[in-house]
């Protein structure tokens, strides 16, 4: 049985659509920011699925995260540029 989407396996997120965001996110922040992107599975009724996480690591500074409400592969441009504008 798989309880809120533990246990069912699914694809990985496409290399080509992540280089694409990072590629976004690398215009908008400084260069010695880490950034990591992640797919994942929302196991809350009211989430859409599968849901795009960025995490934004800065030195000296706390990790933030933005989420865009769709699959990596859906992600664009300007939804990148909106949920980034969240993250000072």
């Amino acid at each position: 049985m798989a309880l809120f989407g533990l246990g069912r396996r699914r694809e990985p997120a496409d290399d080509t659509a992540r280089r694409r965001v990072e590629a976004w996110i690398r215009a908008l922040i400084e260069p010695e920011s880490v950034v990591k992107i992640n797919e994942i599975l929302c196991p809350d009724p009211s989430c859409p699925g599968l849901e795009t996480v960025i995490l934004v690591m800065r030195p000296g500074r706390k990790t933030q995260a933005a989420k865009v409400a769709k699959p990596l592969a859906e992600v664009t441009r300007a939804e990148v540029q909106a949920a980034l504008a969240d993250v000072p």
